[in-house]
């Protein structure tokens, strides 16, 4: 019984993780495409404007993640929330 709990939490693992994954594709195809509208709406903005926000984007979730003490996948998840 120990090998099938043991299997059961291994499948449950990897479901887990490509779930995961699977936020992690919708965060940056929303990324993609609010880029994609910023620079439709603002002509002026460059690849390197948005790369820089991009950065500070992932600036702003390290700090948030040092006040909180959650990761970045669980900030992720809950941005992903709204």
């Amino acid at each position: 019984m120990k090998q099938d709990s043991s299997e059961f939490v291994s499948i449950f693992e990897l479901i887990i993780k490509k779930l995961e994954i699977m936020n992690i594709q919708q965060l940056e195809g929303k990324w993609k495409q609010a880029k994609g509208k910023l620079k439709q709406k603002y002509g002026d903005l460059t690849d390197n404007d948005l790369t820089y926000a991009e950065g500070k984007f992932d600036e702003m979730l390290g700090k948030i993640q040092e006040k909180t003490g959650k990761t970045k996948e669980e900030l992720k998840k809950e941005i992903d929330k709204y």
